[in-house]
C-alpha cells in the first residue's frame, strides 16, 4: 500500500530573491533557519507562466510547451498572453503523480497559472466578467464553483484592480493569503500551492534600487508568515520558492518598430483611425515578453537576414536561431523561428507604431489580452496627465452610471519602467538576480536547487 502524503504548502513568492532574505524577513528567515535556503536555478524564459510549468512538470518549455506568458498561435494569426486553459501545458504535472500515488491526494491551487480545469479538488484564479456594453466585472473562477461565492462572502470581493495595474498593491496578495489560510485550514488539502504577486509591482514600476522596495519586501514576508504559521499549526511542511528576479532597467527596446522600419512587419489601418498589428500578413513580428521576444519569420529565406539585422540592435545580447533554441530548451511549435535575449539593462516593447497618434486604442489602457505582448507600463499613471485622478474619477463615473467608458489612463513611453526579468542571471548575480528556494525541512537538502528538480522534490518531500 502506498504510504500517505504528508501535507504540503508551496507558497510562491514572485521576484524574491536570495539576497532579500534577512532583517526584512523575519518570517521567511524563521522558515530558512528551521530548514534550509538555497538559490533557484530558474529556465528560459523566466517569467510566470512558463517556469510555474516546468516547476510543475519538471520539464523544460521544449517539452510543456509554455514558452512564454503568451506566443503566437499560428493556426489564428493571433497572438494570446494570458490564457488560463491548463490544457495548455503538456506533461503531467506535479499533483497529477501525487494523485497516482495516493488516492486521497487532493490539491488546492490558489491563483497558480493555469488553473481553469486542471486536476485539482479545490482551484481560484482571477476572472473577471466582461458584459457587453464594455465594462470589467472583477470576479473570480473557482472549483468547485461554490468556492468562489463562499471565499467572497466571508473576504469581501477579490480586489482584481489591485492584483494587477496602476493601483496593483498588498490588498490583493493580503486577500489570496486570507483565503489560502481559510480554504487550508477548513480542508486540510494534501498540497496546496499559493501565489502572492505583491513584490513583482513596484520591482518593475521603479527597479530593485528603487524607493519603497524595503516595505514592499516588509508586507509581503508578513502575508507569508500568515500563510506559514496555519502550515504549521496543521503539521505540513512549507517550501517557498520564486519564479525570477527582477533587474533595473533603462533601455526598452522597440523591436517590432525595428522589424516595420526594415520592412517584414505589416500593420492594419483601422477605419477609425488606429493602427493594429497584422500578424498574419507580416513577415517577421516580434512577441515580446519582458527580457525576452519570440520573432516568427513566415518565409525560411528570410530567417538568416532577419537574426543578423536583431543581432546588429543595441541592447539585444543574443538572437537564438534552431541551433541556440534546442540548447537553451525552447525548441517547440510554438517558439518563434528566433529569440531574442536582451542584456541586462535592456527589455523589449511590443509597440509596432511609429506615431503615437495612431497607436491603438488598447494601447493607452490596462488590457493584458487584446496588446500582442507583454506591457509592464501598465503599472503606472502615465506621467504626461495633468489631473490623472480627475480622469479616473470621470471615467469610474461613467462605469457607476452604466455607461461605457475608456480608461485610457496607461502612457507610450516605455522609459518609465525600471524593472524587468525574463533572461537567466549573469554569472556570480544568482542571489541578486535569481530566485531562491526555502524548505522547513532538511530532509530534501543538496547544494544545488533547479527548477527542474522542483517536481521531484516535492515529490519527495510529500511521500518520502
Amino acid at each position: 500500500m502506498a504510504a500517505a502524503a504528508r501535507p504540503l504548502m508551496v507558497i510562491n513568492v514572485v521576484g524574491l530573491t536570495p539576497e532579500m532574505i534577512g532583517s526584512r524577513t523575519p518570517n521567511l528567515q524563521r522558515l530558512a533557519n528551521s530548514g534550509f535556503q538555497r538559490p533557484l536555478q530558474t529556465v528560459l524564459p523566466a517569467v510566470t507562466c512558463s517556469v510555474q510549468a516546468t516547476l510543475l512538470t519538471g520539464l523544460l518549455p521544449a517539452q510543456h510547451g509554455i514558452v512564454g506568458n503568451g506566443w503566437y498561435f499560428r493556426e489564428l494569426a493571433e497572438v494570446g498572453f494570458w490564457k488560463q486553459s491548463n490544457h495548455l501545458i503538456q506533461g503531467e504535472k506535479l499533483y497529477q503523480t501525487a494523485a497516482r500515488r495516493d488516492s486521497a491526494h487532493r490539491t488546492a491551487k490558489m491563483f497558480w497559472w493555469y488553473n481553469m480545469y486542471a486536476d485539482t479538488t479545490w482551484s481560484v484564479t482571477p476572472r473577471p466578467s466582461y458584459p457587453a456594453d464594455g465594462r470589467k466585472i472583477p470576479d473570480l473562477y473557482s472549483e468547485p464553483a461554490v468556492l468562489r461565492d463562499e471565499l467572497q462572502e466571508q473576504l469581501g470581493r477579490f480586489p482584481l484592480f489591485n492584483f494587477w495595474g496602476p493601483t496593483a498593491d498588498i490588498r490583493s496578495t493580503a486577500w489570496i493569503a486570507d483565503a489560502s489560510c481559510q480554504l487550508f485550514r477548513r480542508e486540510r488539502p494534501s498540497l496546496m500551492l499559493v501565489y502572492l504577486p505583491h513584490l513583482d509591482y513596484n520591482l518593475q514600476r521603479v527597479g530593485p534600487e528603487g524607493a519603497g522596495i524595503d516595505e514592499d519586501i516588509r508586507l509581503v514576508d508578513a502575508e507569508a508568515g500568515k500563510l506559514i504559521d496555519v502550515a504549521q499549526e496543521c503539521d505540513a511542511e512549507v517550501v517557498v520558492l520564486s519564479e525570477y528576479g527582477i533587474t533595473q532597467v533603462n533601455q526598452p527596446i522597440h523591436i517590432n518598430r525595428i522589424l516595420r522600419q526594415a520592412g517584414y512587419l505589416q500593420v492594419r489601418r483601422e477605419l477609425l483611425g488606429w493602427e493594429t498589428l497584422d500578424c498574419g500578413a507580416s513577415r517577421a513580428f516580434a512577441v515580446s515578453d519582458h527580457q525576452v521576444a519570440h520573432i516568427y519569420v513566415k518565409r525560411r529565406q528570410d530567417i538568416g537576414a532577419v537574426q543578423r539585422l536583431l543581432e546588429g540592435v543595441a541592447g539585444i545580447e543574443r538572437v537564438l536561431d534552431a541551433d541556440g533554441l534546442r540548447q537553451n530548451g525552447l525548441q517547440h511549435e510554438r517558439s518563434g523561428e528566433l529569440v531574442c535575449v536582451s542584456a541586462r539593462n535592456a527589455w523589449f516593447t511590443y509597440y509596432f507604431w511609429n506615431d503615437d497618434r495612431l497607436a491603438p486604442d488598447y494601447a493607452r489602457t490596462v488590457d493584458i489580452h487584446r496588446k500582442p505582448g507583454y506591457d509592464p507600463a501598465e503599472l503606472l499613471v502615465n506621467p504626461e496627465l495633468k489631473f490623472p485622478k480627475l480622469r479616473v474619477a470621470v471615467r469610474l463615473l461613467r462605469k457607476l452610471l452604466g455607461f461605457r467608458y475608456y480608461m485610457d489612463v496607461i502612457g507610450l513611453r516605455a522609459e518609465v519602467v525600471r524593472g524587468s526579468h525574463g533572461r537567466l542571471p549573469d554569472a556570480g548575480r544568482e542571489a541578486t538576480d535569481g530566485p531562491v528556494f526555502l524548505c522547513s525541512s532538511r530532509a530534501i537538502e543538496r547544494d544545488r536547487v533547479q527548477a527542474l528538480d522542483v517536481r521531484d522534490l516535492l515529490l519527495q518531500l510529500q511521500f518520502g
